[in-house]
């Protein structure tokens, strides 16, 4: 793609980071096959490729930047399955970082938009607010007819359930390597941990769903990993980063970084694990984000370095050492979900499934498994018609792989397809239960 930035725009460095990344792009068009929104309108606007071209007027000419332009811009979900498909190798995700952030201030949100999204911010990242929040919810679905459409919409997309938070994170703790422990910090079988990691223990998934952190741990901890959780860490910065709340998003990077550096130069930590991979993608895009920042940039890119998803940590240990095969057998096909984050921002797809396979499933996956579910981080409250239609469409395909449930490896996607008739777990449980701990479904 051509550009024609001045040389005073190019004394911008985002700017010149958004050039770079522009002229690889070549129109293909590739991306538009196997992008959801566009898929669903089949308006170049929805597309990567139409996105595209809109974010380098926005760049390039600010005065042409106007509320269509938003209107475009916000409905994209950021799965990132154009840089799957992508032959040209366009880093499509700093650059809707970089225009977006441009575009909040050439373009001002509506007052409720604004307040939707410091609420979301300022609430969702701290799992007792949210916890609170999805209790008042409950209470106020009888009265949703008298408030605005916006709070109504959030309203319907928040869990009906609320279980009890979960303690994991709640304060900073070690869980030794005990195979028989039940997620006690201070039990230990007396040997040396074949590794130590962190985990981050997440924000919502605290709030949506405590087995995960549980299942996680457990399993860990019988491969001999030992397994730290700083409370500061409460949440990656993720869901702040890409609703515009860069203020809050920066505080929780920062929070992240001090505590898990402050682990690492303690003593040895192999790695830094996160088991919902909007997070993960979001930990090992820390480098990149800091990068301007002198005293955090080198602290950040060895965060990044050290991040793994919690399926990566498995596929290098003995996992076969744990598991029994009798647990699981003759319990039906489990659909695997691959979250966009996974496959598309981190570049992990078949290595869930081969773990499911090797813990015994009869694991399938549904058509089109590269479109996104509409979760998004909180896309499906800011956007619930668009993430309606893509829940529909990825119930439907999942429904026709005739499996009994289903495994994804974000909270999420498992909040966003959650059902009664099919229940959908972490990745993490099923191997958890195959290797002992309880049955998930």
């Amino acid at each position: 793609m051509q550009t024609h930035f001045t040389q005073a725009q190019l004394a911008d460095p985002l700017i010149r980071e958004g050039d770079a990344i522009l002229r690889k792009c070549v129109h293909c068009g590739f991306c538009t096959a196997t992008c959801p929104t566009f898929v669903i309108t089949g308006d170049e606007r929805d597309s990567p490729r139409g996105r595209i071209w809109m974010l380098r007027e926005v760049l390039e000419r600010p005065e042409t930047a106007s509320a269509d332009t938003s209107y475009h811009i916000d409905r994209c979900l950021g799965c990132l399955s154009c840089t799957t498909t992508c032959p040209s190798g366009v880093d499509y995700a700093h650059l809707l970082d970089i225009g977006r952030e441009k575009l909040d201030h050439l373009v001002p949100r509506k007052a409720p938009d604004r307040l939707m999204r410091w609420m979301l911010a300022a609430i969702i990242p701290h799992a007792p607010k949210f916890r609170m929040m999805m209790r008042l919810a409950n209470l106020g679905r009888p009265f949703s007819f008298a408030m605005p459409q916006i709070i109504r919409a959030a309203m319907q997309k928040l869990p009906r359930h609320v279980p009890q938070l979960d303690p994991v994170g709640s304060r900073t703790e070690q869980f030794a390597t005990n195979p028989s422990s039940n997620l006690s910090p201070s039990a230990s079988n007396g040997t040396a941990p074949v590794k130590r990691v962190i985990l981050l223990a997440g924000c919502a998934q605290r709030a949506l769903n405590p087995d995960i952190n549980a299942s996680t741990i457990r399993v860990l901890n019988r491969l001999g990993v030992e397994v730290i959780v700083r409370k500061e860490a409460h949440c990656c910065g993720a869901l702040a980063h890409h609703i515009g709340e860069t203020k809050k998003a920066d505080a929780a990077m920062r929070a992240a970084i001090y505590a898990w550096h402050e682990e690492i130069t303690a003593g040895t930590i192999d790695a830094i694990i996160v088991n919902a991979s909007g997070c993960g993608t979001m930990v090992k895009d820390y480098g990149h984000l800091m990068r301007h920042d002198a005293e955090m940039a080198p602290l950040a890119a060895a965060i990044s370095a050290k991040a793994k998803d919690v399926s990566e940590q498995l596929a290098e240990l003995d996992l076969a050492s744990i598991l029994q095969p009798q647990i699981t057998s003759g319990c039906g096909k489990i659909a695997y979900h691959s979250a966009c984050s996974l496959q598309h921002g981190q570049k992990i797809h078949d290595l869930p499934l081969a773990l499911l396979r090797q813990a015994g499933f009869d694991v399938v996956q549904p058509v089109n498994g590269h479109l996104c579910c509409g979760s998004a981080g909180v896309y499906n409250i800011l956007q619930p018609a668009m993430a309606s239609e893509l829940q529909q469409r990825k119930l439907t395909s999942l429904q026709n792989t005739g499996a009994i449930a289903v495994a994804a490896g974000n909270i999420g996607c498992i909040t966003q397809l959650d059902s009664g008739a099919m229940p959908v777990r972490h990745t993490i449980q099923f191997i958890d239960w195959a290797s002992g701990g309880p049955q998930p479904i």
